[in-house]
């Protein structure tokens, strides 16, 4: 009998879960710790778990094979030096978002390719300005949309681009999508490609390789014209960089639902910028789905599991994702 662990601190979705993942799956024993000391003296019999493994946990957890991630890119220490090497397999929770996400950054690609941001600050002072608009619309049929991450969300989003008749232009590691009408392009082809792009659109995650990638220079390879919009991770941009590109007229915009800290403070310049549209990291927040699609990806890998099945969404670790 395999037996899994969602791994404290427990709410009331978790032992929701745990009772309907027990009902669905009877051959498990299911065990929710109500805290870190209860879940040590009941490890060593663990073979999967659901939630957060610390170092000491994992330490106790000497039979464990499968540790489900509730996160697609969960926060950074989760792929500690323990667990990456050791032979846990790893699966996260990406594929949950793919829509949801991909209609927030249309939302920022339409406001910025028609000028919404200084069409709102007119409308606030109720002032009838016409030509509000620093630059010019960007007409998507005629446009270039470099996406940086083409996974679920990447893809997801070059479908509802492509009606649009914009050329798509995707970079990856790790091609794991077929996306048909996109042109397709390995992480050394970044940089002769950003000149190109009327929207950059990054969705990658934060890994070791992607933090603080986006900084200054990689600005300055932007079109003056060019957009860049952000929905991965917030430590894959450099902020005060982007801050620096934007006074200096290097790129025309930008629209950010992440950053690299969170909450944005309130002093911070991005707040008063009128070429920029900010939401506070809530791109699914309101998404009446997600929690349920996190439960059948739990429940899917674990009737795997106890099958002998491949689990789905395994990570590199190395690469944490």
């Amino acid at each position: 009998m395999p037996r899994l662990m969602f791994l404290p601190p427990q709410d009331s979705q978790t032992r929701d879960w745990a009772a309907r993942l027990q009902s669905a799956l009877p051959e498990y024993q299911i065990l929710v710790p109500d805290n870190e000391n209860e879940a040590m003296e009941q490890l060593p019999g663990v073979s999967a778990a659901y939630g957060y493994l610390t170092p000491e946990m994992l330490q106790a957890a000497e039979n464990l094979e499968w540790l489900q991630s509730p996160q697609a890119a969960p926060p950074a220490g989760y792929y500690h030096q323990g667990l990456v090497e050791s032979d846990v397999n790893v699966t996260n929770m990406r594929g949950i978002y793919n829509d949801h996400i991909a209609q927030h950054i249309m939302m920022f690609v339409l406001a910025l390719a028609r000028g919404l941001p200084y069409y709102f600050d007119a409308q606030r002072q109720r002032n009838w300005n016409k030509e509000a608009p620093h630059y010019s619309t960007v007409d998507l049929k005629s446009a270039t949309a470099l996406i940086v991450g083409v996974g679920g969300i990447g893809q997801e989003t070059a479908k509802l681009l492509q009606p649009c008749g914009t050329r798509i232009v995707g970079v990856d590691a790790r091609w794991e999508w077929d996306v048909s009408g996109i042109e397709k392009h390995g992480p050394e082809a970044l940089d002769s490609l950003l000149p190109e792009a009327d929207f950059v659109i990054v969705t990658l995650p934060h890994t070791p390789e992607t933090e603080g990638m986006w900084n200054r220079e990689r600005f300055k390879k932007m079109k003056p014209s060019g957009y860049y919009i952000n929905i991965g991770r917030g430590m894959t941009t450099v902020l005060a960089d982007l801050v620096e590109a934007l006074e200096a007229g290097e790129l025309a915009g930008c629209g950010l639902d992440v950053f690299d800290e969170e909450p944005l403070p309130p002093r911070h310049p991005l707040w008063t910028m009128d070429n920029v549209v900010l939401t506070p990291h809530i791109a699914v927040r309101d998404a009446p789905d997600v929690e349920e699609r996190r439960y059948h990806v739990l429940l899917e890998n674990a009737r795997r599991f106890a099958a002998g099945e491949q689990l789905q969404n395994l990570v590199d670790k190395r690469m944490w994702y």
